[in-house]
């Protein structure tokens, strides 16, 4: 793809004399704050052509502002960089989101632009931070270094916005590494823009393509001696690291490293299940589901309903029998499920906004090497245990079409999604601890044989490990909510159509006796070779319309510990949900989802009933 060799202009619609202004920054930096905050007006967004990335842009005065994805650096590794790069080649004026706890990472990035020689202005963020741990900033002397202006900001209070619009007349160019210059001149001469001419040498074929020159192989030496810079600035700056900076570090350091770092693991994960499995599935759905859906509103509605509607007619049974639409589908998934997805997507925004989550990728980076994946994987696989059709789309961010096809069959035979999550640990809370762990045990050596085969049969290697680690910090409570309350709103949205899909369904099943059927045709399977009852037929045809749905088909039955735990590690390596198989599809085509729907009912009934004979 050479995207950059074309006018932007005329490749993301930049209107007819309209300047860019291009925010740049690493990932996490609060840029999408600053848009928002800046623009406050209809936002255009748009996929930049040939990619799947989206591109957000919106007038800005008489200019035209646009944002870009999170980099740390302008290269041409994977698509969001290339976009990024693009967008910043040809960029009048670079807003530069820098985060004032992480001076030593984000410099990098903004000697970089400043290198090619666009002007620029320094938005210092989440100054507030900085404060409350002690550090202290220079303010002035790192705008003389740097040769630009910058302005401290604090963009979640809109401190330092007015000060930073001001500014942006006043952007400049900024004190270039004088090494460059010999090098830039000669491609200067070639009639090479100086932005250009860095990044080929830097060693950027696509550039170097675009003006007929070979890349320079000075990449190594130009990143180190940058880096050095970014150091010595940050160091020049920073006049008390903060004695809580200090600990943060030291914690952060300990979170990768395998002697500290794996207690750490299992002590977060310990705290995610006994808050999730423990504090929300018992307690909080005791309340939600058995007092109020169930005691109340099921009471209510069926009293309602029955009140028109004959009880065994099938208009009342289809809105308020057993499996209806106004009984089953909301007490399960407002009393139960919405609950448990809340509870888990409350730990998993306190991980993210911490800092913690990037940790866990370099911790794991070596082990998911044995099962061709790299660390930065861990990223789908904490998220599937949200929502599997949201982890398989952000498989986009693995490095090659190999490692993304293993990671969407692990997560779709072998992670349980968050309301299945709650489910599976109201029922098997109550068996006791050992129960527990061999369910985990199972589950996990599914997932490690199955991705060291994988692995094995699929032909090529993983990529390396490329992430940054942002400074550890105290979860802010606005953000972990906002984070909390969009992700279980899109539950909402995407699984009661589903819910109510599967409550219709099946009661038509039931009361045309199709679901009776269904029963004796699957018995061999559940009742012979998994040695459930039969009505445990039900909850599998359950399963393929919503996995949670399916393993909360196993509430009310009179099973088992080892009925409980057979039934629990069956569903949950079952078929992924009819979101996740479209999903799939989309992403990896009809033949591997068909492949990845196939096998995992296969693996599911053959553990199973193994896992039913050994016990």
């Amino acid at each position: 793809m050479k995207r950059h060799c074309h006018n932007l202009a005329e490749t993301i619609e930049l209107p007819r004399g309209k300047r860019s202004i291009v925010l740049v920054g690493n990932p996490n930096v609060g840029k999408s704050v600053f848009f928002n905050e800046l623009t406050k007006r209809y936002v255009d967004v748009s996929n930049f052509p040939g990619t799947t990335v989206e591109i957000h842009r919106a007038p800005y005065g008489n200019d035209i502002l646009i944002d870009t994805p999170g980099v740390y650096g302008v290269s041409s590794f994977n698509d969001e960089e290339r976009v990024a790069r693009d967008i910043i080649l040809h960029a009048d004026t670079v807003i530069n989101i820098v985060e004032a706890l992480h001076l030593e990472r984000d410099l990098f990035l903004t000697l970089q632009v400043i290198d090619m020689g666009i002007p620029m202005v320094i938005a210092l963020n989440m100054m507030d931070e900085a404060e409350a741990s002690g550090a202290s900033i220079d303010v002035n002397k790192l705008s003389r270094l740097l040769g630009v202006p910058v302005i401290p900001t604090v963009a979640v209070t809109k401190k330092g916005l007015p000060e930073l619009k001001a500014a942006i007349p006043r952007a400049a160019r900024g004190n270039a590494d004088p090494l460059l210059d010999e090098e830039l001149k000669k491609l200067a001469d070639s009639g090479v823009s100086r932005s250009d001419a860095v990044l080929i040498l830097e060693g950027d074929r696509e550039v170097a393509h675009c003006h007929n020159q070979a890349p320079r192989p000075l990449r190594e030496e130009i990143y180190l001696r940058r880096r050095h810079r970014a150091n010595e600035i940050a160091e020049q700056v920073l006049l008390d690291k903060g004695a809580g900076r200090k600990l943060a570090k030291i914690l952060g350091q300990w979170a990768v490293r395998p002697l500290t770092g794996i207690p750490i693991l299992l002590g977060v994960l310990y705290a995610v299940y006994w808050f999730v499995g423990v504090v929300v599935a018992q307690t909080v759905v005791g309340i939600t589901e058995e007092l109020i859906m169930s005691g109340y509103y099921g009471t209510f509605i069926t009293s309602l309903i029955y009140r028109f509607l004959a009880e065994g007619s099938f208009p009342g049974d289809l809105l308020a029998g057993e499996f209806g639409v106004l009984t089953m589908a909301p007490i399960y998934l407002l009393g139960l499920l919405l609950p448990l997805v809340i509870g888990f997507y409350l730990a998993l925004s306190v991980m993210e906004d911490s800092g913690y989550l990037p940790r866990l990728a370099t911790l794991v980076d070596r082990m998911l090497n044995g099962i061709g994946l790299n660390g930065r994987a861990v990223i789908p696989i904490i998220l599937g245990f949200g929502c599997v059709t949201m982890a398989t789309i952000t498989t986009r961010l693995l490095g090659s079409k190999r490692e993304r096809l293993i990671a969407t069959a692990l997560l779709c035979l072998t992670i349980p999604c968050s309301a299945q999550i709650g489910v599976i640990a109201g029922l098997i809370s109550p068996l006791g601890l050992n129960y527990l762990l061999i369910y985990l045990l199972t589950i996990f050596a599914v997932f490690v044989f199955l991705g060291t085969i994988l692995h094995r049969l699929l032909p090529g290697e993983s990529t390396q490990l490329l992430i940054d680690l942002p400074p550890l910090r105290v979860p802010r409570l606005r953000n972990v909510l906002h984070k909390t309350y969009t992700k279980a709103r899109f539950f909402i949205l995407e699984a009661a159509p589903l819910f109510v899909l599967a409550a219709a369904v099946i009661t038509i099943f039931q009361y045309t006796g199709a679901l009776a059927w269904l029963k004796t045709a699957l018995s061999p399977l559940t009742v012979g070779w998994l040695g459930l009852p039969g009505e445990a037929a039900t909850a599998f045809i359950m399963g393929i319309v919503r996995r949670d749905f399916g393993a909360a088909g196993f509430y009310g039955m009179a099973l088992t510990p080892v009925q409980t735990l057979v039934g629990l590690i069956t569903i949950t390596l079952f078929v992924p949900c009819i979101a996740s198989i479209m999903v799939i599809v989309k992403e990896r085509g009809w033949k591997e989802g068909t492949l990845v729907w196939a096998g995992s009912l296969v693996v599911a009934f053959l553990v199973g009933g193994i896992m039913a004979r050994l016990l």
